[in-house]
């Protein structure tokens, strides 16, 4: 083999697969967030309603002045908003806020047996309904058993820990009893918390803003619900996988 047949081969092993985000984004600046939906955003001296597709709380991330990058709508749309609120810089690191964004990614990551934790499953169909709940995705576990996975957006970060939810989610505690139940039929049910930054080390669910949350994962996950969390790294253009990082589920001592 030739060195130039061995860069090629290094070159497509180390290929990696990336999900493309639809531009063109533009920068501008965040001034305000009137309600959970909508940010007033700065574009070259002009103020504009934008779209803000997170409702959490995001009051780490959004601060005045923040340097924001925005989708403007279609043209010839009905939109009450011309523009979509879709990353803010945060001290130098880009970070989405379309909390839609990691199910998009991690269907298609499963689809191209991008993330380590899934090498041995495959996906069978996206958005099922079981009962009265809808899952993100139905899977075929090593086993060839039925799996189904529930995936979060997970924005928060402190001291290298990533934490959800940021704002109190009472669906996030009916998804975590559910899956539970799912066991009992026989089921394999997990839940992945995707963290769309790269700068978290860990993951724990907050406690301090949802214990009723924090309480239902964690008794899903001692009943044998997996619980796991990814980061992802962002970019103006793409995501792409970067992680897994280790979840501890209990009460901390605050």
């Amino acid at each position: 083999m030739t060195s130039k047949e061995k860069m090629n081969k290094l070159r497509r092993n180390n290929e990696q697969y990336f999900m493309k985000i639809e531009g063109p984004l533009i920068p501008a600046k965040f001034i305000e967030r009137p309600n959970r939906f909508i940010t007033m955003i700065e574009i070259n001296g002009d103020i504009h309603k934008s779209h803000l597709p997170d409702p959490g709380r995001l009051k780490e991330l959004l601060l005045p002045g923040a340097d924001l990058l925005v989708r403007p709508a279609p043209k010839r749309s009905e939109r009450k908003t011309k523009y979509s609120t879709v990353m803010v810089n945060h001290e130098g690191q880009l970070i989405s806020l379309v909390s839609a964004l990691p199910n998009r990614f991690v269907k298609e990551a499963l689809e191209n047996n991008e993330i380590p934790i899934f090498k041995d499953y495959s996906l069978v169909r996206p958005e099922v309904t079981v009962g009265n709940h809808r899952f993100d995705f139905l899977l075929k576990d090593p086993n060839g058993s039925d799996f189904y996975l529930e995936v979060k957006s997970v924005t928060f970060v402190e001291n290298g820990v990533a934490q959800f939810p940021d704002a109190v989610t009472e669906r996030g505690a009916k998804h975590a009893l559910a899956l539970k139940n799912l066991l009992k039929e026989g089921k394999g049910a997990g839940i992945l918390f995707a963290c769309q930054r790269s700068d978290a080390d860990s993951f724990r669910p907050m406690w301090e803003r949802d214990p009723k949350l924090a309480n239902a994962v964690l008794d899903a996950n001692n009943a044998g619900v997996k619980v796991w969390c990814i980061t992802l790294n962002v970019s103006e253009t793409d995501m792409t996988f970067h992680q897994e990082i280790p979840v501890n589920l209990e009460l901390p001592n605050i």
